[in-house]
């Protein structure tokens, strides 16, 4: 508990009326009943606090951690009056961890994606609001196929599988994830939608292999080899030796869902081939990519990889196509909704 002068010390170092108030106003609720007895003054506490260490959206970090803790939604936050002394422990106990960059979703233990809530945690990567798009393009497509079968490649916690899911009825999604720890993740939220699965008549199956290599023969996905309707993916796309500008991406995201090769695009180019050789003609791949990774990149941005990929002898045993057929048409890039280029959509031919 600081002291009045103290307070009164700092005075003279205030930039504005407005801080030298809020200073004050915080000293005299301190000294009251223990602390800081109201939602909006507990609210107003916790903003400040995380915008001082730097947090990005520290108004919305504060206000989710507050309902939670009071077992409301954020609309009906306000609408509280006093926070109790216990409450005010647990606000404090996760306020400390966010203030430490612990993700926001990591602390709450649950991040939600369009329609569902997931589990997440460590060891899983944390599904971002861009990636929302991704799954919208995907459902798109799949609810106008006659064949309801989709696999999304780099699944992680399963928030597209699941999305396609449970948006699509009578679907059938493979998640596919090489990490183990992230594939207890997406088994453990698969479980935990499974009575909206049944509602809806869809299923998801979780594989645990290598997005670039589940469709060759003896790996699990063969089997579909020009079946698939749908195949999406959010593959890492980081250049190795980059460091991610934010600390809970850098600190608490897993390495394999974040860094590949030197510019990033090892697992999207195989990524590619897997599409290729698992989508049925007129199927859709929906392949996230960094906002630099766009048309505008050229020879390096995800587009071009589309539209160059071309039947090989490696590909030529598995698909009956002339080598060097083109093996998409109809590429275009989609931007995210801060207008940043964030993920290609092609057709197989």
């Amino acid at each position: 508990m600081r002291s009045l002068m103290h307070v009164l010390h700092q005075i003279g170092k205030h930039d504005s009326p407005n801080d030298l108030r809020i200073d004050l106003m915080s000293y005299f609720v301190d000294r009251t009943e223990g602390g800081r007895a109201t939602v909006r003054d507990v609210l107003f506490d916790s903003e400040k606090r995380l915008s001082s260490v730097g947090v990005p959206s520290p108004s919305t970090d504060a206000s989710t951690i507050v309902a939670h803790v009071l077992g409301v939604t954020r609309s009906r936050l306000l609408l509280q009056d006093s926070v109790d002394n216990e409450q005010r422990v647990r606000i404090e106990a996760l306020l400390s961890q966010r203030l430490s960059r612990v993700p926001l979703q990591h602390i709450l233990g649950v991040a939600h994606f369009r329609y569902i809530e997931l589990k997440v945690g460590p060891g899983v990567f944390i599904p971002r609001p861009e990636t929302e798009l991704v799954a919208e393009a995907a459902i798109r497509a799949l609810r106008d196929s006659p064949s309801k079968v989709a696999v999304d490649l780099c699944s992680g916690s399963g928030a597209i599988a699941l999305a396609m899911a449970t948006e699509v009825p009578g679907s059938i999604v493979y998640a596919v994830e090489l990490d183990p720890h992230a594939a207890e993740w997406t088994q453990l939220n698969v479980a935990a939608h499974a009575v909206q699965l049944a509602q809806v008549g869809s299923t998801v199956e979780v594989m645990v292999d290598d997005a670039a290599l589940v469709s060759e023969p003896g790996h699990d996905l063969a089997h579909l080899a020009r079946q698939v309707s749908v195949v999406s993916a959010n593959p890492p796309y980081i250049p190795e030796g980059m460091i991610p500008r934010e600390a809970e991406v850098r600190d608490h995201d897993p390495a394999m869902a974040l860094y590949s090769g030197a510019d990033g695009l090892t697992v999207t180019r195989r990524v590619i081939l897997t599409a290729a050789v698992l989508l049925r003609e007129g199927g859709l791949l929906v392949i996230e990519h960094a906002d630099i990774q766009g048309t505008q990149a050229g020879s390096l941005g995800v587009p071009t990889l589309v539209k160059t990929a071309a039947v090989d002898a490696d590909l030529g045993e598995r698909i009956p196509q002339l080598p060097g057929t083109a093996l998409f048409s109809s590429v275009v890039d989609r931007t995210d909704l801060n207008g940043l280029p964030r993920f290609t959509m092609a057709i197989r031919t």
